[in-house]
């Protein structure tokens, strides 16, 4: 007892003194006590082992608390103690506010105070232990090194000092109990006064205020202070029925009724935490894991029953009115909850709701669109995007940002191919090898999580298990998961389509490229590469020829590059950085965190993640602190401070490089000259580029945002869209500020050469759009906002339309076979310009085959037919056809209006070879309108894309916000500097223009460029392919008899052909003045401008391409297609 006596005599730290004296207590775990006494003492050790390493604290600076008021809660309540303590507590820039109740002050006390009394005997059993090895007595002999010099050592603190720092007198709390007994209400003042001082002891103290005690009563944990997840909203302890993962046997974790039998075992304690975006459940507040979480999404409008919208939370009734419990619903998952009395219940479900329906951009509203995602960019929230075309430039930017990751990458595909090289020629890049750049991020401790496409094995020949395997082969902090499980799911024709790159939380990468074989390829589109510099193995890819059975012998090759040319690929993808960059990361944890559910529910190894928040800290103590904290971030960033066992560890956005490109100077490296397989390419067509880190520059104040889509409702399509939720931010002062409106700043912006095939970094309006469903995503509902932002941009268009995509499969208003309406928006929009006498252009830029393996009438090219058949169906064939409905209104001038084209490229397979030609595989899924807004995605337009129930996919609405001079239907124009670069880039790749020579295409509508520069140019590049290839698509081939006689006609004269035709004679036979002359084939094709190319209309025009009986694809599904 004299001890004891001693102890709570103590002087008292924090309050009005000079301020605690900080006391580092050991790190290592103490020797466990003896088993008899250990289950007593384990649960109260926390303190101890939990906060004491600086790594596992909750705080790392004092806390300041304030009593703001006091109250009895009821004037009849007979019972003591019953006073409530209105408490503010500020920590950095976070600020809350506590309710508690006098007993949970006095709850506290005794709990400081039985923590450090098994402290204390710890340390005396520790002493004993020390004292009996000095004897010799105890299991180790003590390490004592002779030559250690005594002065070095650190001298501990007396046993009794030690104590001290640790505890908070019992006589501070005197003065709280008296006016928390006394029944005057006079004595509330006297109360504010006690608890203030009261709580001032123990938050004065840094090893207490980092106690378990302490963290739980403030409402705290590891979670409840890092910005990336956004302001501190509501934690406490609740007890949860799913969570078999939490150890039973822990003290500190039981069911405090559980004595009386008011809860069965499967009901546990867990930590809720509360943030605008998601609920967590974690151990307890010192955990880092998640056990579970329930990420916020778009709840349905209605319950069904008239009775409104869905709520978040809603309250149960229980039959055992001494229970109290809620349920949380969203997306297919539904849990339910218990907390210790109604009031706690009803805070937590209005604090729930609150969190996802309150704000504007709350995540359970519809946006526009019926997106998860709001708008971006309305304010200077730092969006920003960068387009790359084709995958050089975008291979080279990936692996900057891979490089240069600090904490995590996220990784989603439809095909992975770990061999991949990301920059050429791949000799001189080993390290660029895929797997190889994510060992190198591994062994430094950044976490990689990858999501593949799980394929029917029997319809594609991917291989996603041997990607994987070899991707869990690199490190153990790689972790991958394939998607969906068809045998439980039941999902087998749909596939996961997105093609996504996240680094950090602060740089991702979105659009049609997928890090796989074939994809690489420059704005030459070379067809050949003999011997192998480019393109090692079979990454010299042409599935029109040959399809590989087996992907695990990557460097040896498929083709014969003496014989056969690979397939060129044409693609654009996009960088986007700030709030979009956010969300996208934000759907990546949320298809992981379904995968996981679903394929590996128990392995601890797959962790939950947690999306990051786009909002920041409300600005509670004014503008002025939030800059000085927000300076302060910057600073310790620079210092290279990382913080210790967090959730994540974001980077600065300093440390994201800015990506730009450069000419290529001498010591480029890439082996690639100015010509294209021996012959020289288009003059100004030729870009090398390399990304270079710049420093970055503060942005000039943005333009007012013009809203250029509205929502579409006057467009009826059958599609649903919701209200445009995105309102500008009000006129409040910065403290009457919600923890939503306000937004984060950064004013960052580089800028760069606009030539070559990558833009400029610019800030932009960006809205994340997808497709998803509940068996991709496990959303409550369908998303189909990528279709809704196609109609609305098509019918709010006023001058053009440019598209390029991989497919080009839609319908009009009755078409009962085709869904989506992209058709049926340009029918309308071109009608209302020909109603109007409006100059109007769409142009449509598709492959011109699908690009699956086989030939036109091989007997094993069903697919290939059935998908002609579709996309001839949606253009010029039969009575759902966009021409024919068309033409039947506008005559001749439908061309004036809409024209469909494809991508063509010829070369030599070797120095001295056969000159080849092959399509330019249109891969890209974009949209560009009127110079100002552009569509970058997954997406195709087909079904399968655009539907939300089917492929899950993913794109970006950029909307432009910096504008410069040009011109449109001859007139003045205010043309988006993202989206006019984008295109003048595109144009000048396919028009095969100088860089003197853009100016001409400037304005896409005039004559002079719709048709004596794009058409024209089309339309002769097509004339000399057909001179000199004879090659298949051609509309001189009308019938599979007429394409057998042509092939059997080029393989007789050849001896070998490619399976499209596109082997040129030695010599081509032409006649002048009846004389027979022979020509060089590489001279005529000199005339080749570009790869633009007339699309065939009329090939196989008299065939019915749809599968027959004795074809497995006739079974198949139209849906299928």
């Amino acid at each position: 007892m004299a001890s004891s006596e001693q102890l709570i005599g103590g002087g008292s730290v924090g309050g009005g003194g000079g301020g605690p004296r900080y006391v580092k207590m050991q790190s290592e775990p103490s020797t466990p006590l003896q088993p008899q006494s250990s289950s007593i003492i384990s649960s109260f050790f926390s303190f101890r082992q939990g906060s004491t390493p600086e790594s596992c604290r909750i705080f790392d600076e004092l806390p300041k608390g304030t009593i703001v008021s006091v109250s009895r809660p009821d004037l009849s309540d007979i019972s003591p103690v019953q006073l409530s303590y209105t408490i503010e507590v500020q920590y950095k820039q976070f600020k809350w506010t506590l309710l508690k109740k006098a007993a949970q002050v006095f709850y506290l006390h005794f709990a400081l105070k039985k923590r450090l009394f098994f402290e204390e005997i710890q340390e005396k059993q520790e002493q004993v232990k020390e004292w009996l090895q000095n004897l010799g007595i105890g299991e180790h002999t003590p390490m004592v090194q002779d030559d250690d010099d005594a002065d070095d050592e650190t001298v501990p603190l007396h046993h009794d000092e030690i104590a001290k720092n640790r505890d908070v007198p019992s006589s501070a709390a005197l003065p709280v109990i008296r006016p928390a007994l006394g029944k005057q209400h006079s004595m509330s003042d006297e109360a504010k006064v006690a608890m203030q001082q009261y709580l001032n002891h123990f938050l004065g103290n840094m090893d207490i205020v980092n106690s378990r005690e302490v963290c739980k009563f403030l409402e705290v944990s590891k979670l409840s202070f890092l910005p990336e997840y956004g302001p501190k909203l509501k934690e406490e302890y609740v007890m949860v029925k799913h969570l078999p993962q939490i150890v039973k046997n822990d003290d500190s974790r039981k069911c405090a009724c559980c004595c009386f039998s008011c809860c069965n075992d499967n009901w546990q304690k867990a930590w809720a935490v509360l943030k605008p975006g998601f609920l967590a459940l974690l151990a307890d507040p010192f955990a880092t894991k998640p056990l579970d979480i329930i990420v916020f999404d778009v709840l349905p409008t209605s319950d069904g029953s008239g009775e409104g919208r869905v709520s978040l939370a809603a309250e149960i009734k229980e039959r055992n009115p001494l229970r109290h419990s809620f349920k949380v619903t969203c997306g297919n998952r539904s849990i339910d909850l218990r907390s210790k009395s109604g009031a706690r219940v009803k805070d937590w479900v209005a604090a729930i709701n609150d969190a996802g329906l309150r704000p504007p951009e709350g995540w359970c509203h519809p946006h526009r669109f019926g997106s998860f995602a709001p708008p971006r960019g309305l304010s200077d929230d730092g969006s920003q995007a960068q387009w790359f075309i084709d995958g050089r430039a975008a291979f080279d930017a990936i692996a900057s940002s891979i490089e240069d990751a600090k904490s995590e990458i996220f990784i989603c595909g439809w095909w992975l191919c770990p061999e991949l090289y990301l920059r050429r020629p791949f000799r001189d890049h080993a390290s660029s090898r895929l797997d190889s750049l994510l060992e190198i991020k591994a062994k430094q401790g950044i976490q990689i999580y990858i999501l593949l496409y799980k394929e029917v094995a029997l319809a594609l020949k991917i291989n996603s298990v041997y990607s994987k395997r070899k991707l869990l082969s690199i490190h153990e902090n790689v972790r991958v998961l394939r998607s969906p499980d068809h045998f439980s799911t039941g999902v087998y024709l749909w596939s996961h389509h997105e093609k996504l790159v996240i680094v950090d939380h602060q740089v991702c990468f979105i659009g049609g490229l997928d890090l796989c074989f074939g994809r690489y390829d420059t704005c030459e589109h070379r067809v050949g590469d003999c011997p192998p510099q480019e393109w090692p193995g079979k990454d010299y890819y042409n599935p029109r020829e040959s399809e590989p059975n087996s992907w695990e012998d990557a460097m040896k090759d498929e083709l014969d590059r003496g014989k056969y040319p690979r397939m060129p690929w044409h693609d654009v993808h996009c960088a986007l950085w700030g709030p979009p960059c956010r969300d996208v990361a934000r759907h990546f944890v949320q298809r992981w965190n379904y995968a996981k559910r679903n394929k590996a529910p128990y392995e601890e190894a797959i962790p939950l993640l947690m999306p990051q928040q786009h909002m920041v800290i409300p600005h509670y103590m004014g503008q002025n602190k939030e800059k000085e904290v927000e300076r302060k971030d910057i600073e310790d960033n620079a210092k290279g401070i990382k913080r210790q066992d967090s959730f994540s560890s974001s980077s600065s956005l300093q440390d994201i490089p800015l990506l730009l490109p450069q000419e290529a100077d001498g010591s480029d490296g890439s082996g690639v000259g100015p010509k294209r397989n021996g012959l020289e390419s288009t003059p100004g067509r030729s870009h090398s580029h390399g990304f270079r880190k710049s420093k970055i520059e503060p942005v000039v104040p943005d333009m007012p945002m013009t809203s250029f889509v509205d929502d579409h409702d006057s467009l009826n399509l059958n599609v649903k869209v919701s209200p445009d939720l995105a309102a500008e931010p009000g006129t409040k002062t910065s403290d009457d500020l919600e923890w939503w409106e306000s937004q984060e700043r950064v004013d960052q912006i580089g800028s760069v050469d606009e030539s070559g095939q990558v833009g400029s970094r610019v800030s932009c309006h960006c809205q994340v759009i997808r497709s998803v469903s509940q068996w991709s995503a496990g959303t409550s509902q369908i998303e189909e906002s990528i279709h809704c932002a196609y109609c609305s941009l098509i019918e709010k268009a006023e001058n053009f339309v440019y598209i390029e995509n991989q497919f080009f499969i839609s319908g009009l208003s009755g078409d009962d076979i085709i869904q989506n309406r992209v058709l049926e928006a340009l029918y309308r929009r071109i009608m209302r310009a020909f109603n109007d006498k409006k100059c109007f252009r769409v142009i449509i830029v598709i492959p011109l085959l699908p690009g699956f393996q086989g030939g036109v009438d091989d007997g094993g090219a069903a697919s290939v037919r059935a998908i002609m058949h579709w996309q001839y169906r949606t253009i010029c064939r039969g009575q759902n056809s966009v021409l024919h409905n068309l033409y039947d209104l506008l005559g001749p001038k439908t061309h004036d209006y809409i024209s469909f084209y494809g991508l063509r490229a010829y070369g030599q397979l070797f120095n001295g070879g056969p000159v080849v030609t092959s399509q330019v595989y249109v891969h890209s899924k974009i949209m560009i309108v009127d110079d100002r807004a552009t569509l970058i995605g997954s997406a195709n337009i087909n079904d399968r894309s655009l539907l939300g129930s089917r492929d899950s996919e993913i794109g970006v609405l950029i909307e432009d916000k910096e504008f410069v001079d040009s011109l449109m239907g001859g007139k003045p124009w205010k043309a988006g500097k993202f989206a006019l670069s984008l295109r003048l880039s595109l144009w000048s790749e396919h028009l095969g223009l100088h860089a003197k020579e853009i100016h001409k295409v400037i304005d896409p509508v005039i004559e002079s460029t719709y048709k004596d520069r794009w058409m024209s140019t089309a339309k002769t590049n097509t004339t000399i392919y057909q001179d000199v290839f004879s090659c298949v698509p051609s509309d001189l081939i009308h019938t599979r008899a007429a394409l057998r006689q042509s092939t059997a006609f080029w393989k007789d004269r050849l001896g070998h052909t490619t399976i499209d035709l596109g082997i040129a004679p030695q010599k081509l036979e032409s006649y002048q003045n009846g004389d027979m002359k022979n020509t060089d084939p590489l001279e005529r094709l000199q005339s080749v401008r570009g790869h633009l190319v007339s699309f065939p209309l009329d090939f196989m025009c008299k065939e019915d391409l749809r599968p027959v009986f004795n074809e497995s694809e006739y079974y198949a599904s139209q849906v299928f297609y």
